[in-house]
């Protein structure tokens, strides 16, 4: 996503300002429609629309705009440069969006990002709605993120963490303190790498490469980009280098996947199973049926790639995100946290073995602060951007075909007309009686994963990460936070670019528990 004009360097400004003072000059708003019933909407400027109102965090800006101008029922028609965009804030209009009027918004805006970092639309995630998302998705769901084949993973998860255990020990052998921030992110990127391309890219110059091409990625999946909302601007992302930036990751992206999917085809043994773990990588379950063609869907090399990084973005970034968060709630509830130990240590009790998944499923309130965690701090503060494929009224309000829908998670997942006590992390709510500890049941009320057609499909995946990353912690480590810090020290200020991660790292104490 993007933190809008904030991202701008100061030098551009004159520029941009010079060439909206031209350009007003003959540009002019388009007229109210008389004849649609349209959601309100803030005043707006010629050409940049309500750009100069989305000031600090998007969501919370967009968040700010609906309180003022919006329709107490969570619609907000704003203008994102000359884009006309419908800002979605309440679980009513969500559930309005995402399930009664899907289908009419089950496109996603074609910007030039997406084209360029996703070979031309072709992934699962971003291409245009019909037969060709249909048969990638069906790929993704059915062959790539089954549950049976998340299962598969386990001892690859399980010897993953078991390395980060040692590390955090090693922290305390040596009176060091773990960044968990960090590390969260290196635990699920292991994962996610050895599920997806049957290696690591975490060591050596390859490794170094892989990382800085994976934050080159993250800048520019997070940067405002003129062109897909104010075209008569979009010089402007050519003299500011984002559009050769762009370039240039996406090059250097595909040589990184050509390679890996090269690397896969040399090996000597046709087998496709990484024995030390049992498991098939994804690489190896693309290029099977793609050899085969046995799922009647032909994938040529680019489809591959652009499943492959789809995959591996969506998973690494949000389970990080996740982690992190649910560390930092940990430690400055220890109340919350003792409880959550207490219940891991009652189903692990006397068992020297690994966590299964049968074990993970007897842990519901530790299920209860994943979902506490995504909704207090939503992995996506923002879904990604619908497009309305035609002409279509919500909530008695007429939407123009080509309309921009965002979906402000963070907005609906603090209603207070949905949640009590918003802003406080409980994770009891999801245990009450009228509740439960599913996120298919809170559709609409929770959404890291989104909802409807265009809801992830790797929600089996990233819970075994938490689940199992969390548990593990819990049950290896007694947390603390460092001498001298206080729950009230805690930066709790989160960042907007790929995932809403910590922006401030945080530190911990990691001492090893009995069970260690």
């Amino acid at each position: 996503m993007w933190s809008l004009l904030g991202q701008v360097s100061f030098y551009i400004l004159p520029l941009i300002l010079g060439a909206a003072f031209l350009l007003i000059k003959w540009y002019k708003c388009s007229p109210p429609n008389t004849t649609n019933n349209l959601p309100p909407s803030p005043p707006r400027l010629p050409l940049i629309g309500n750009l100069h109102q989305l000031k600090g965090t998007v969501h919370e800006a967009f968040e700010s705009i609906a309180k003022r101008y919006g329709d107490p029922r969570g619609l907000v028609l704003i203008y994102v440069g000359t884009v006309p965009s419908l800002v979605v804030s309440t679980t009513e209009a969500a559930r309005e969006i995402m399930k009664t009027n899907d289908i009419a918004f089950a496109d996603r805006p074609p910007t030039r990002m997406f084209k360029e970092l996703s070979y031309n639309l072709k992934d699962a995630t971003v291409s245009p709605y019909g037969e060709h998302w249909r048969q990638v998705k069906s790929i993704l769901t059915l062959h790539i993120l089954s549950a049976k084949t998340v299962q598969t993973f386990d001892a690859m998860r399980q010897r993953i963490i078991a390395g980060y255990v040692s590390e955090i020990n090693q922290c305390f052998m040596s009176n060091k303190l773990v960044e968990l921030t960090s590390m969260s992110l290196k635990v699920t990127n292991d994962i996610t790498c050895m599920a997806a391309f049957g290696r690591t890219y975490n060591d050596g110059e390859i490794g170094k490469k892989f990382l800085k091409l994976m934050k080159e990625l993250s800048v520019v999946l997070g940067s405002f980009y003129f062109e897909d909302s104010i075209p008569q601007l979009a010089v402007v992302d050519v003299i500011r280098g984002l559009r050769a930036k762009v370039n240039r990751v996406a090059v250097t992206l595909d040589a990184f996947l050509s390679g890996a999917v090269e690397e896969r085809l040399a090996r000597t043994s046709p087998d496709p199973v990484v024995a030390e773990d049992g498991f098939t990588p994804f690489i190896d379950a693309l290029l099977q049926i793609q050899k085969d063609d046995s799922t009647g869907v032909s994938i040529d090399s680019d489809i591959l790639k652009a499943l492959l990084l789809n995959v591996y973005v969506a998973a690494t970034d949000t389970s990080a995100a996740v982690i992190q968060w649910a560390m930092t709630e940990f430690l400055i509830n220890p109340d919350i946290m003792k409880k959550a130990k207490d219940e891991v240590n009652t189903v692990l009790k006397g068992k020297k073995g690994n966590i299964t998944s049968e074990d993970l499923e007897k842990m519901t309130y530790l299920k209860a602060v994943i979902m506490e965690t995504t909704r207090l701090h939503p992995p996506l503060p923002i879904l990604l951007p619908r497009v309305a494929r035609e002409d279509v009224n919500v909530m008695g309000y007429d939407i123009a075909e080509g309309t921009r829908v965002y979906v402000n998670v963070y907005a609906i997942m603090k209603d207070p007309k949905v949640w009590d006590n918003p802003d406080k992390f409980m994770p009891e709510r999801f245990l009450n009686s009228s509740s439960s500890t599913d996120f298919v049941r809170h559709n609409f009320e929770l959404l890291p994963f989104g909802a409807g057609r265009r809801g992830c499909p790797g929600r089996g995946f990233a819970m075994a990460v938490d689940e199992l990353t969390l548990a593990t912690f819990l049950y290896k480590f007694d947390w603390s936070l460092p001498p001298g810090v206080s729950p009230q020290d805690v930066d709790m200020e989160g960042t907007f670019g790929l995932g809403n991660h910590k922006k401030v790292p945080l530190l911990a104490v990691g001492k090893p528990s009995s069970n260690y």
